[in-house]
């Protein structure tokens, strides 16, 4: 029997560069028919990336077992180094190892529906995300039953093929599934991320009755504000009560509700006069996001007009757009220390790929290896990347740059560079040449 065809980074790489140089057909039907095969080979390489995914987690926990790394340490740290991998946030790097060592012992052929192309990684972590609540043997049940023909999956839609999935999860074994609907209530919580033009999205998953009694309080009261004469929207009088109510600021007639700001100005020392510079407003915990001077200087009247406390705090920095540094001696960051390394990190972990917000600062080489408490030597990071870094094989240090930048070297050899957001109304250094005619050999730094 022939031996099955090793393909290796090399030879992927060789078909990443056909298609790039590759060019398109005329005819129309040719188009859609290379639209569709190309859908289908993501599938079948996302199928190859989880193979390839159990594999590593494998061969790193075996050789950290010969290393005498505890059975409970093993692997800590894989799904960081596949999400650097991948460029995906530590997040979805832990999604996709669990998908993969799922659909390898549990769910082979919807493994196989994704290898041929029949299921998208998407649709394939929705049903295992459907079935997390049954038992191996039930799962690897329903695996059988939705994805064993792959000409049953033809023409489903992504909502009937999960409608397929609690189908028969429930039939199999509703209790189980009862006892997720209950346990679904511990998963409650309020995220925010950015929306376009300055505005945010705020969102709350409740439990449903919660959820709905809500909704219908907010909109009973903005009814009632309509009707004695608000020009507001029942939208925007709905948002305002909300953040009245949750802030305990007080409810102004026809304008959004003013709240306490703290607005970070960035800004070199010779446009420190001029009054044009962005600004910036963020909390503990939450990544600022960018506002035009205008904005910020409406925001500011805002809650100043309402007595309301608001803080302005300025951020300095060099011709090259690098933020001044700070030193301190102390074990831990100071507090001036700490806000100044989340200021120039923009509020978000410093990991390449990731957007959580920062929950630790940290020091890039380590206190016990002779890193310094300065600006240079710190970073911040969230909560999960922090404890990866700390992994068996990890290694960071300080990357001397334009901007702070830090080198993260994985267990597996790769290497990572991670450099901090630019600060607001910086533009990126560039070199010209001296002189009309460009003289030869004399250039000059510009920003």
């Amino acid at each position: 029997m022939a031996r099955p065809t090793i393909f290796s980074a090399a030879r992927a790489a060789d078909l990443a560069a056909a298609l790039q140089s590759g060019g398109l057909p005329d005819d129309p039907a040719a188009l859609i028919d290379l639209i569709g095969n190309l859908e289908r080979l993501k599938s079948t390489v996302s199928a190859l990336q989880a193979d390839a995914t159990v594999a590593y987690d494998a061969a790193r926990r075996s050789a950290e077992s010969k290393q005498g790394v505890s059975a409970r340490r093993q692997g800590r740290g894989v799904s960081a180094e596949i999400a650097l991998a991948r460029r995906e946030s530590p997040h979805r790097g832990q999604t996709l190892l669990g998908l993969a060592k799922i659909l390898k012992a549990e769910m082979p052929r919807t493994r196989e529906r994704l290898a041929d192309g029949s299921l998208s990684e998407f649709r394939v972590i929705l049903l295992v995300r459907e079935t997390a609540c049954l038992t191996a043997e039930h799962r690897a049940f329903v695996d059988e039953e939705i994805c064993a023909d792959p000409a049953a999956l033809d023409g489903v839609g992504t909502r009937e093929l999960v409608a397929r999935a609690k189908r028969v999860a429930y039939e199999i074994d509703p209790a189980s599934v009862v006892r997720r609907a209950s346990n679904a209530e511990s998963d409650r919580n309020v995220t925010v991320r950015p929306a376009p033009d300055t505005m945010t999205y705020l969102t709350g998953l409740l439990p449903v009755a919660q959820g709905v009694s809500v909704h219908a309080a907010l909109g009973r009261d903005a009814d009632v504000l309509r009707a004695k004469g608000d020009c507001r929207s029942r939208g925007q009088l709905m948002a305002d009560l909300l953040v009245a109510r949750v802030t305990g600021a007080e409810l102004v007639p026809d304008a959004p509700t003013p709240v306490p700001v703290l607005v970070n100005l960035t800004m070199s020392d010779s446009t420190l006069l001029g009054g044009h510079a962005p600004g910036q407003v963020g909390a503990d915990g939450v990544a600022p996001e960018l506002l035009p001077a205008e904005i910020a200087r409406l925001l500011l009247s805002r809650t100043l007009n309402a007595e309301i406390g608001a803080w302005i705090r300025q951020l300095y920095v060099n011709h090259t757009g690098r933020l001044i540094g700070m030193t301190s001696k102390q074990r831990f960051f100071a507090d001036g220390l700490a806000d100044f390394i989340g200021q120039r990190d923009l509020g978000i972990c410093r990991t390449a790929y990731c957007d959580a917000p920062i929950r630790h600062r940290d020091h890039v080489t380590s206190v016990g290896d002779g890193g310094a408490t300065t600006a240079d030597n710190g970073q911040g990071m969230c909560e999960a990347c922090n404890h990866a870094k700390e992994s068996p094989g990890w290694r960071q240090t300080p990357v001397d740059d334009l901007r702070h930048s830090v080198e993260t070297v994985t267990p597996s050899g790769h290497r990572y560079r991670s450099t901090a957001p630019p600060p607001v109304g910086w533009r990126e250094p560039r070199w010209i040449r001296h002189g009309i005619f460009g003289e030869p050999g004399i250039y000059t730094l510009v920003a």
